[in-house]
């Protein structure tokens, strides 16, 4: 498959010894969510260990390394499902109940052409096949097989912008606005990532999984697979992908739902 980024190629790591020092500091960063990023001098000091927890672990690993792979047999018998399960949405439930044969996928902004593709055609597109890890930010971990597309290959049919610098991800789960009060705004689940990660040849838009069709509880009928990045990064309910050239106008203007609430942007492992 020929990426939509082939220019870009992932180099080797060459300072190893720097890589502790940047896992610790992501650990900081998931730590300080819950309290003290609440706090604007708190949160500017996050954000600025985000920006360098991403810096370095991209000099380290470079954009292209894999994450690792499994065999069948590691596959966990039972996959823990995280996030949303249940989407109420009535749009969701009316292409629930027709068995997402209504359903579409929309790939928009800064593309030059749109498109509008059912699973039918999703599936005729080429596909990877993984089995790798979900790593959640709670804890906890399960071994999948997954099945889908390349989130490359749909941007490669698409044609991406030159101006275009991230692509984000408008889901059908909706979530309200973490606050406290009595009538909390209801946002959909939304998320993002750079086009390095878009490229990714373990970047996929899964279908699929465990050699099934993907299920509600899991996503269903699309779910983004973000191997190398913690679970919440990886967007169920697919709806829309949207390319654009910043995410500061996007709800909170931190790049996804949980992020917006103290989450880093980058949650590489």
């Amino acid at each position: 498959m020929n990426g939509f980024r082939a220019d870009r190629e992932g180099k080797p790591p060459h300072r190893r010894g720097l890589l502790a020092g940047a896992l610790s500091l992501g650990g900081f960063v998931l730590s300080g969510c819950d309290r003290v990023s609440n706090e604007p001098q708190a949160r500017s000091i996050l954000d600025a260990a985000n920006v360098l927890t991403y810096r370095v672990q991209r000099f380290l690993l470079g954009a292209h390394r894999l994450a690792p792979e499994f065999a069948e047999a590691d596959i966990s018998s039972e996959f823990r499902a995280n996030g949303s399960t249940d989407p109420q949405d009535d749009e969701y439930l009316d292409l629930a109940d027709k068995d997402f044969a209504d359903w579409r996928l929309k790939v928009d902004g800064l593309v030059e052409h749109e498109l509008s593709l059912s699973l039918a055609d999703l599936r005729a597109l080429p596909s990877r096949t993984q089995i790798t890890r979900h790593d959640c930010v709670e804890g906890w971990s399960c071994i999948g097989k997954w099945t889908g597309v390349p989130l490359a290959e749909i941007l490669s049919r698409a044609g991406v912008k030159p101006q275009a610098r991230y692509v984000v991800f408008h889901c059908a789960d909706t979530l309200d606005d973490g606050s406290l009060s009595e009538d909390p705004e209801k946002i959909r689940y939304y998320e993002s990532i750079d086009l390095d990660d878009a490229d990714h040849p373990q970047t996929i838009l899964a279908y699929d999984m465990n050699g099934k069709k993907l299920d509600i509880a899991h996503g269903a009928p699309l779910r983004l697979r973000l191997e190398r990045q913690l679970g919440y990064k990886m967007a169920k309910y697919v709806m829309r992908v949207e390319l654009v050239r910043s995410y500061a106008g996007l709800h909170g203007g931190k790049g996804g739902y949980w992020e917006d609430r103290g989450y880093e942007w980058y949650a590489g492992i």
